[in-house]
């Protein structure tokens, strides 16, 4: 079987499933649940859901998942209804996810798992929250999203008399790590390579070992780079309907001239609204295609003949190819002075930053004005500053931009009014 894309002919290999079937685990290199390493805590197994099912029904029913809703993903809600959230970025990334995952013969439900929690640790105010936390807790081992998302699941989340979090799978935990790629070793992430892992990963390691030396399965690196094609789309979109760059500007990279052009071709004279979506929708596209091609390139050549064969491999085998890593590269080349560093964005970084600084340090100082059950936290820990500390960074990551900005206002008397928010 061969089909055309691109002006170039791909194979498709048999050991692949047919686009748009369902794999569950149908190959050997997908994660398989009923292999699974297990949890912290044992449970025993459901008759009727898979172990990376149950992983997913739980982070969609967490506290922590309700609660991206309102936290800043490019714009604040009240900004307007239409810009994304942490909550529809994270569903737009679980979706692109089971696709990938589905293409490959991986299991769609750890891809789709691992998408919806990957966000789970940020901050209010976007990476300008976790700037200002990080900034903060320098002494004290800094604050690391990833390693707040694991706090989440393995501690802070208390939904169930058995446990503290919400006992995961282990796949679905080294995922959540790892979907980047490796904390330590040969092949250790330049951040964590240079930073040393987070404190928080390396007590959770110390109890229940998530080999943070190796890639994490592929699944993981679906959920990843769907996190990457989400929000090269949605920026775009979000950014032209905000009016931080027109339609005009996109032209100046290679590959969203090509898709104006296309568009223009296509649908002369659409209407500006329609003409975003169809920007969307063909970024996605091609970058998914792309993903796909490229991943099942480098599957064949490294015949992986189960999970742990991904594991090392010594490099992602879900990727973009040469091309479309240049394409990505170009996308955030624009976005970033653009968007990310807009006047009107870096206005509001500053007033955001202010917010979150205001309340650590307040909180710092008057622990007990924190609610009674963060109160009590903090005063268990009063012996050891690292772990109070702990405590208020965990309080203030938890809180929405709405409650911060409430709380702000009720210890200070106000707050800024802040309507663009930023990644």
């Amino acid at each position: 079987m061969a089909v055309q894309r691109y002006g170039q002919t791909e194979c498709l290999s048999s050991d692949f499933p047919p686009p748009g079937g369902r794999s569950g685990a149908a190959s050997l290199w997908a994660a398989d649940p009923s292999q699974s390493r297990g949890r912290l805590i044992p449970e025993p197994v459901s008759p009727t859901r898979t172990e990376f099912q149950r992983d997913r029904d739980r982070i969609i029913h967490s506290t922590a998942f309700r609660r991206l809703a309102h936290k800043t993903q490019v714009f604040v809600p009240h900004e307007g209804d239409h810009y994304r959230t942490r909550l529809t970025h994270t569903i737009e990334v679980g979706q692109i996810a089971r696709a990938l995952a589905r293409a490959l013969g991986l299991d769609d439900d750890l891809a789709e798992a691992l998408a919806l929690a990957h966000d789970l640790g940020h901050t209010p105010f976007g990476h300008t929250g976790e700037d200002v936390l990080d900034a903060k807790m320098a002494a004290h081992g800094g604050f690391d999203h990833n390693a707040q998302a694991l706090r989440i699941v393995t501690r802070l989340e208390r939904r169930y008399a058995g446990y503290d979090g919400l006992n995961l799978s282990w796949e679905t935990l080294e995922g959540l790590v790892k979907h980047n790629g490796p904390l330590a070793g040969p092949h250790a992430i330049p951040k964590y390579r240079d930073r040393g892992v987070p404190l928080a990963i390396l007590e959770f390691d110390s109890q229940f070992p998530l080999d943070l030396a190796s890639f994490a399965s592929a699944e993981a690196q679906a959920a990843a780079i769907s996190d990457d094609i989400a929000y090269n789309a949605h920026d775009i979109d979000d950014g032209l309907r905000a009016g931080l760059f027109d339609l005009a500007d996109l032209r100046g990279v290679d590959l969203l001239a090509e898709i104006l052009s296309e568009i223009d071709h296509l649908h002369p004279s659409l209407e500006r609204g329609r003409f975003i979506h169809e920007i969307g929708r063909r970024v996605i596209t091609r970058f998914v295609e792309d993903a796909i091609s490229e991943s099942r390139r480098r599957i064949a050549a490294a015949a992986p003949h189960s999970a742990a064969d991904v594991r090392h491999a010594g490099k992602p085998l879900v990727s973009f190819s040469a091309s479309f890593e240049a394409a990505d590269k170009a996308l955030k080349g624009f976005l970033y002075p653009h968007m990310y560093r807009h006047a009107r964005v870096m206005k509001v970084r500053t007033e955001a930053a202010a917010v979150v600084e205001r309340l650590f340090d307040h909180f710092s100082r008057e622990p007990e004005g924190m609610p009674a059950e963060w109160a009590s936290r903090a005063a268990a820990s009063a012996g050891d500053e690292t772990r109070r500390l702990r405590v208020v960074t965990d309080y203030i990551a938890g809180m929405t931009d709405r409650y911060a900005l409430a709380e702000h206002r009720r210890l200070f008397g106000d707050a800024p009014r802040i309507t663009i928010a930023f990644v």
